[in-house]
């Protein structure tokens, strides 16, 4: 059940990261240098975003609960795996309160910002932001549950992911659409994902090992090195 569960979490990355380049290729007006992929969920196609951000968030949760099956004591067992839930909900979210339209997509908008935020558009970004921080905290939560378990390298991984996901999440905040702040933040958000499958794998591996050898699987989270 545990590693059924931390597979999902495996799967999350894929789906989100492989749906949202082929909406790239595929929808006309898209320009990555320009505008978020939560824009996708507008227009005649954007059933599939708005799709895209509730199934990768469904996954998301059921690999946090995976999680915190895998690791039953220490540092970080609830934090992380809770934070990390806070990070499914915010793209389900996300997915059932839409952006507004800016900055010529769908095409036919105006360029710039919207005049003013819809209802919806504010929740969107509210749910986004709290989604985003609560990221934020499962990564820098689960370097600390590594280090206490003297997993080094996976700890530097989960803090520097957190670090680089914060500046991410800054740029796009103040940079003001610029392309440079649009594209730091896609990379940050693709090196989250990266993380949340790369961890997922970790302690699914480690289940793995516990359950070949006959250990409770709760103890998976601590594993081999």
């Amino acid at each position: 059940m545990t590693r059924r569960l931390l597979y999902c979490g495996v799967a999350a990355g894929p789906v989100y990261i492989g749906v949202g380049a082929l909406q790239m290729l595929l929808r006309e007006g898209f320009d990555p240098t320009r505008h978020a992929l939560s824009l996708m969920s507008l227009g005649d196609l954007g059933f599939i975003q708005i799709s895209n951000f509730i199934v990768s968030g469904v996954l998301v949760l059921l690999g946090a609960y995976g999680m915190m099956r895998a690791m039953d004591r220490g540092r970080g067992r609830v934090a992380g795996p809770v934070l990390l839930g806070v990070y499914g909900l915010g793209l389900v979210a996300s997915g059932v309160f839409v952006a507004d339209a800016m900055d010529g997509f769908p095409p036919g908008t105006p360029p710039g910002p919207p005049e003013s935020m819809s209802w919806h558009g504010q929740l969107h970004f509210l749910c986004g932001a709290v989604g985003f921080l609560g990221a934020i905290g499962a990564c820098l939560a689960m370097a600390v549950r590594f280090y206490s378990v003297k997993m080094a390298g996976w700890a530097a991984y989960s803090a520097a992911t957190g670090v680089f996901f914060f500046a991410g999440f800054g740029a796009i905040a103040s940079g003001g659409g610029a392309a440079w702040s649009v594209l730091a933040f896609t990379a940050a958000v693709v090196l989250l994902w990266a993380w949340i499958s790369a961890v997922s794998w970790r302690l699914g591996a480690s289940a793995g090992a516990a359950s070949a050898t006959g250990e409770p699987e709760v103890n998976a989270g601590e594993g081999a090195r």
